[in-house]
């Protein structure tokens, strides 16, 4: 069996993660030990919280360079949520900050005022929502277009390529809830919590369907 690591970089409900992969039938090592990433077949990079505390902590915990290598070299890597925001340029929370850069564009956060059907739309942008596929990578074999998932975020990724858009949601504004380019696939919604929809990305994922 390939190994799959999952960063721990003290920010993310991580063990969730790792269960979610136990219930597809793969083995998923959460570790705080750059070197184990780099000995992974797999990279999984969650993440909550703010931006900017994230990268510290990965720039901290001597994560950048092997994160950067395992994408260079076309290991399969997934992102969730702020593992998502991470890879772009630069994120606007609390101030501008840089990312990784490794997918051209911004994090930004939602507009003030957003309504649907004259009722006010809270962010936290919170709960389930649908997904709408731009375009097909392995990772979302098997999954219909319009199938609900779970998020939790006040902002989302605007990329510079729109070649990089797996799927778009609407909450008050249609934003990009994932991309995919080449090894690289990343969510702004949790699988985790998704239930047979995220499960199937993980498991596709582990198989490296893509």
């Amino acid at each position: 069996m390939r190994k799959i690591a999952i960063i721990d970089y003290g920010m993310g409900n991580l063990r969730s993660v790792q269960k979610g992969f136990e219930k597809v039938g793969f083995e998923a090592t959460v570790t705080a030990d750059p070197k184990l990433v780099l000995e992974a077949d797999k990279v999984v990079l969650p993440g909550v919280g703010a931006f900017a505390d994230c990268m510290r902590n990965l720039e901290q915990g001597g994560f950048v360079d092997p994160l950067l290598k395992v994408i260079r070299e076309g290991r399969p890597f997934l992102g969730i949520c702020l593992g998502l925001q991470l890879l772009f340029t630069e994120g606007e929370e609390f101030g501008v900050h840089r990312g990784l850069d490794v997918v051209p564009g911004r994090v930004v956060r939602f507009p003030e005022g957003m309504s649907e059907n004259g009722e006010k739309l809270a962010v936290p942008h919170m709960g389930w929502n649908q997904l709408s596929f731009r375009q097909r990578h392995g990772v979302f074999e098997g999954i219909e277009d319009g199938k609900n998932v779970y998020f939790v975020h006040s902002y989302y990724v605007q990329p510079a390529e729109q070649s990089v858009v797996a799927t778009t949601t609407d909450y008050g504004i249609e934003f990009c809830s994932s991309i995919c380019r080449d090894n690289i696939v990343a969510t702004q919604f949790h699988p985790e919590k998704s239930q047979d929809v995220g499960l199937r990305i993980l498991r596709n994922f582990a198989e490296s369907k893509f």
